[in-house]
């Protein structure tokens, strides 16, 4: 899915499927593909399937396809993109880094389906880049990897890579890609055979916005939580909140009992442990600092908490067999 692209057509992409990858973004991605070559009636692109060493991927939601070649045997190809989903980094062996340095060397354009840009960061491979990746994990993301310019877009395309946030971004990244390709008219067909209603530019969001996703239009209550969600890791107190919203606080619990059926104190500490546990799943770092990227002035307190929230440890949550009942 490179940016330019001067080779003969049908145009090969390769895809990297990693074990529990995201079988909807994948799709997402091969049927704009297929439709396109339907609609021409000429084949404008072919795919192949790569898998690490074995003949079948299983996806994360136990589907399995069969793979068209490993990574020893893979071809040349001009473009691959690395479909991942949870857990990247499990499968992330030094045979695997080698090999996506080869193809970088060898001009190959990588990119990343969802989390494939994780495993990309990883392989040193993103220095200069802007890109994306699902909206759950960019903060974690960044905590990692601070040099990066990771973005909260549908998708980036750039000379030297591409990537996408998964789930149906990812057929708005291949239609972006045929409309380049071959004409926006190609891929507005395309876009109706999808019955996907419009070709949304990159830098649409992910995540509707505060309204729907609150089901409320009240302006204190939106612009109440959007303070939340940039302040977890400095907390503001309920009166500090209220007071940058102009209104008072009982004001401010009244508003949120009445709008969102729970009180603002737990609202803000459900989004802090959501950040904690994002956190957990998808860094190293030991469990005080996540505790204090989230709001908590100590361990014990963050481990009370997400406890109680969560019915498990930060431990448990961490290494699920463990025997750890703090």
């Amino acid at each position: 899915m490179r940016l330019h692209y001067a080779g003969a057509f049908p145009e090969p992409i390769g895809f990297l499927l990693l074990p529990r990858f995201s079988m909807m973004a994948f799709f997402s991605a091969i049927e704009p593909l297929r439709i396109a070559n339907r609609i021409a009636g000429e084949r404008l692109f072919t795919w192949r399937v790569i898998g690490l060493d074995g003949a079948s991927i299983t996806a994360s939601n136990d589907m399995t396809l069969l793979a068209d070649d490993t990574l020893a045997s893979a071809p040349a190809l001009p473009s691959i993109a690395i479909c991942a989903s949870f857990e990247p980094e499990e499968r992330l062996t030094r045979h695997l880094l080698h090999w996506l340095h080869q193809r970088h060397q060898g001009d190959c354009v990588l990119g990343g389906i969802d989390t494939g840009s994780l495993i990309l960061a990883r392989a040193g491979l993103l220095e200069g880049q802007r890109v994306t990746l699902h909206w759950e994990s960019l903060p974690a993301f960044r905590e990692r990897f601070p040099e990066i310019d990771a973005v909260e877009s549908l998708f980036e395309v750039g000379p030297r890579g591409f990537s996408c946030a998964g789930g149906t971004a990812a057929m708005d990244m291949t239609l972006d890609l045929i409309a380049r390709r071959h004409g926006d008219a190609l891929a507005a067909d395309v876009s109706e055979q999808l019955i996907h209603a419009r070709m949304r530019p990159r830098h649409d969001h992910q995540r509707h916005d505060l309204t729907q996703r609150l089901g409320t239009h009240k302006h204190s209550v939106i612009e109440a939580v959007a303070l939340m969600e940039r302040h977890l890791e400095t907390p503001l107190t309920l009166a500090r909140l209220a007071a940058r919203i102009g209104i008072s606080l009982r004001q401010l619990q009244r508003l949120f009992e009445q709008e969102l059926g729970e009180r603002p104190r737990d609202h803000y500490l459900r989004l802090r442990l959501q950040h904690a546990r994002q956190l957990l799943r998808e860094t190293d770092r030991d469990i005080l600092s996540i505790g204090l990227a989230s709001g908590f002035t100590s361990a014990s307190s963050f481990s009370r908490a997400y406890k109680q929230h969560f019915g498990t440890s930060p431990s448990q949550a961490r290494h699920p067999h463990s025997d750890d009942t703090t």
